[in-house]
């Protein structure tokens, strides 16, 4: 029988070849992954402590908003009713939005 040259370097098979080629691409693969997954991760990070802010703005904003709105609800209940229901109303259209 003839031995017939794989025409490879270094004496490999096509299938030792395919096999290291694919190695290397299951760690490129598996170094992108876990990059993609410290950037998500480091992304929810930053948007959680963004919400948390506005969180904490809406809070101060409703506080120092409070007296302002019992004393228009004593003084003046339907037209401060009708300010809420058109707030809502602005408020519920951005939303959808």
């Amino acid at each position: 029988m003839t031995q017939q040259k794989s025409g490879y370097p270094y004496g490999q098979s096509s299938t030792e070849t395919a096999k290291d080629r694919l190695r290397d691409m299951v760690d490129t693969t598996g170094e992108k992954l876990k990059d993609a997954t410290s950037g998500a991760q480091e992304m929810a990070e930053k948007v959680a402590d963004q919400a948390r802010e506005y969180g904490d703005q809406a809070q101060e904003a409703v506080k120092q908003a409070r007296p302002y709105i019992e004393k228009s609800l004593k003084e003046q209940p339907m037209a401060t009713l009708a300010g809420a229901a058109i707030l809502g109303f602005v408020l519920g259209a951005l939303w959808k939005k």
